[in-house]
């Protein structure tokens, strides 16, 4: 199962690279080098042989990925649906796929501000950032830093900051002791669980735990959770904000989507997909996709 897995990421790779974008190793700074999907056509080459970098040609679209493996394999459905009429940028987080740092900071903001420089270094001034559970976090992080930058969102499956009392509800009503027994699974039993958690119908899972970088990402977790007290209580944000869920999530489930959407005001749309889970954007990908267009339109319309 874990040969045929990695089979299929590698056709996921193939099929992405015949569509618009290209895969680009960028150094933020020495030691921090972030591996991100580009459209192709940002990407020259001078006479020296240097890559050079060009502003997007459409709007530019940001998707962050979710606590897991591969962001090009998580996001794959979006980004064949919308190269054709949008600049997607699909990066890996620190830690996950081919981004890293030899820093020591692990915090959210830590994330944001490596995705901004990032952005900036390939030319992107504004975005519609689209962001899924962990993703959706940064992102929220990201808007509230660099509110030129990111101009909308649509977020799904996430919460605005990951409080204590938030991670505690969680946990318990899941069964498990820890962010990490949940996301960071050891066993292929708990690799099953955490399926059974993210999935609303049964998924075969791999028969075998494939996690990278696990003492990183472990201290990424610690650093996620934040004390009520220092929780970000400032819902003034200045983007169209478009939450879409999945109606069955397990973990950030509809009742608390919706006590969000009240605190982050009128600018704020809720809106849901029957039949789907945690990964949302994978189960009812055809209906997810249909809806995040249709923002996007309304969003870029002017542009």
């Amino acid at each position: 199962m874990a040969k045929s897995l990695a089979m299929l990421i590698t056709l996921l790779h193939v099929v992405v690279k015949l569509t618009a974008l290209t895969p680009q190793t960028i150094e933020i700074e020495p030691g921090t080098i972030m591996k991100i999907w580009v459209p192709k056509e940002t990407v020259t080459t001078n006479d020296a042989g240097k890559t050079i970098y060009t502003p997007p040609t459409k709007p530019a679209v940001l998707l962050l990925h979710p606590f897991g493996n591969g962001s090009i394999t998580i996001w794959s459905a979006q980004v064949n649906a919308l190269t054709q009429d949008y600049s997607v940028y699909v990066p890996d987080f620190l830690f996950f796929g081919g981004s890293f740092t030899d820093r020591k900071e692990r915090s959210v903001s830590f994330q944001a501000e490596f995705v901004a420089k990032g952005l900036k270094k390939l030319k992107v001034e504004k975005v519609t950032l689209v962001g899924l559970s962990y993703g959706g976090i940064v992102g929220f992080k990201m808007a509230n830093l660099y509110p030129k930058l990111v101009k909308s969102m649509v977020v799904s499956s996430t919460v605005i900051d990951l409080t204590e009392s938030i991670n505690r509800h969680v946990l318990k009503k899941l069964n498990f002791t820890s962010l990490s027994e949940l996301l960071m699974p050891t066993t292929v039993e708990g690799l099953k669980r955490f399926i059974s958690v993210v999935a609303y119908r049964p998924q075969p899972a791999p028969d075998s735990t494939m996690f990278s970088n696990r003492k990183e990402r472990n201290e990424l977790l610690e650093a996620l959770v934040v004390p009520d007290e220092d929780a970000n209580w400032d819902f003034n944000y200045s983007q169209e904000i478009y939450m879409l869920w999945g109606a069955d999530d397990k973990i950030f489930d509809l009742d608390l989507a919706r006590v969000m959407k009240k605190r982050l005001g009128e600018k704020t749309t809720l809106d849901w997909i029957k039949d789907a889970g945690h990964v949302v954007e994978t189960e009812q990908s055809s209906e997810y996709n249909k809806r995040l267009k249709c923002f996007l339109e309304h969003v870029t319309k002017y542009e």
